[in-house]
């Protein structure tokens, strides 16, 4: 019964309530990228940066880990390692002057804190947190480019969100405006479901059975234009859009893809009620967990802001980030903030509520005998048994869980970390 969308959507008060409209979400994003230092406005970003500001963002991104870190083999990253990373930034070969460039993503792509696939991490007992991925970006999304690695493999990109490193061969270049352009068709497509592909496409391999994620928004193409047959295929039995690719001669084309009407995808931006919410977490229960988008999948924040992105609500990255932002109201607990007060103002929030933890953040379910429960993405460390010894465990996946005996480390609950609730509606 816990690992239904249906049981938990019903406990709350007003389940199908509109929380924001159109305008209202509208609203919402401007508040975001006004007012949040970690949300970037892509059309209003900086056409030319220094030497000394692109510098300054790589190197925030790019600099050795604050702990001992090892590859799969055992080895320990060293000194020379390091010394080979930095070496592969280019950082010599920027120009007083940087002029931006834009792209768009044509597949999945990792974002990594060095311009490399070097998987490396914190411990030789686990390989599942590989310290140098950060994110993940997604087809049809703008980046601004600012910097080519010195093997020319690699681009320092920033998204509306985050910035990193990114396989070249992910990326088209384009004016800006076109691509603004298209990301803001006012007729568009959204995935809803945690995964959904385009048709098999024998003529494109670019975009034929192309894995599109949660939140991915598409224009929409018109099927007069098409001529009611999209590379052999007639399209009324499903939607078309309007995919990036790169032509023959390496230049930023659109191209027309079809995605089954079977899939879970829909015309517009799915109504932002609190049963969506959970109806829309729930179609990730069970996906492994994927430190910084890694293994094809996604951790507790790529979690949360697909589901958001489903609403067409933007959100930071990383966990603290969302924390702290000032997009939707927060409920802040100190150090004088008492468990008693805690567990009140939790019991107390609307289910689809966001509960923010020491780096890590949970989708509030509601309450079964004043126990809250939650579903996140987690790789674990445990819980506590009826006895009160710590059972320790990897869960390494989305799960539905009771949120005061689960442990984030031996001696420390999630419950004892949560340092807000942000309602946002």
């Amino acid at each position: 019964m816990h690992f239904t969308a249906e049981h938990w959507a019903n406990k709350a008060e007003r389940p199908d309530e509109i929380l924001r409209d159109e305008q209202g979400i509208t609203a919402l994003a401007n508040q975001a990228f006004a007012g949040d230092p970690n949300m970037v406005d892509l059309a209003t970003y900086a056409s030319e940066l220094t030497n000394a500001e692109v510098t300054d963002i790589i190197l925030s991104m790019s600099k050795p880990y604050d702990s001992e870190l090892y590859y799969r083999d055992g080895g320990m990253v060293d000194a020379a390692d390091y010394d080979r990373y930095k070496a592969s930034l280019n950082l010599a070969e920027l120009p007083d002057t940087v002029v931006m460039q834009f792209g768009i993503i044509l597949q999945r792509a990792d974002m990594r804190t060095w311009p490399t696939d070097d998987v490396v991490f914190k411990s030789q007992e686990t390989f599942d947190l590989d310290r140098f991925q950060e994110n993940a970006l997604f087809p049809a999304d703008v980046v601004a480019v600012l910097h080519e690695s010195t093997d020319g493999q690699w681009c320092f990109v920033q998204s509306f969100n985050y910035a990193a490193w990114v396989r070249k061969d992910n990326i088209a270049i384009g004016r800006r405006s076109e691509l603004l352009d298209y990301k803001n068709t006012a007729r568009f497509l959204v995935v809803t479901g945690s995964k959904v592909t385009t048709n098999f496409n024998p003529h494109a391999p670019m975009i034929s059975e192309l894995q599109l994620d949660m939140g991915i928004r598409l224009p929409l193409a018109d099927l007069d234009d098409v001529a009611h047959n999209v590379d052999g295929q007639d399209p009324g039995a499903s939607h078309a859009v309007r995919l990036p690719v790169r032509n023959e001669n390496g230049e930023l084309e659109f191209r027309t893809a079809l995605i089954a009407r079977s899939q879970d995808v829909r015309q517009g931006y799915l109504p932002f009620t609190r049963r969506n919410i959970v109806e829309q977490a729930f179609k990730f229960l069970g996906e492994r967990y994927g430190w910084g988008h890694s293994y094809n999948a996604r951790d507790c924040t790529g979690l949360v802001a697909e589901v958001y992105k489903t609403f067409g609500i933007h959100l930071p990255r990383n966990s603290e980030q969302q924390g702290n932002s000032p997009i939707g109201d927060s409920v802040q607990f100190t150090a004088e903030t008492s468990e008693e007060e805690k567990l009140s103002a939790i019991v107390s929030a609307d289910v689809g509520d966001l509960l923010y933890s020491t780096g890590h953040v949970m989708l509030y379910l509601g309450s079964v005998d004043d126990m809250p429960y939650v579903i996140h993405d987690l790789s674990g460390f445990g819980w506590a048994g009826e006895d009160g010894e710590v059972q320790e465990a990897v869960l390494n996946g989305v799960s539905v869980t009771p949120l005061m005996r689960l442990h984030s480390s031996r001696d420390t609950t999630y419950f004892e970390e949560i340092y807000a609730i942000k309602k946002i509606r």
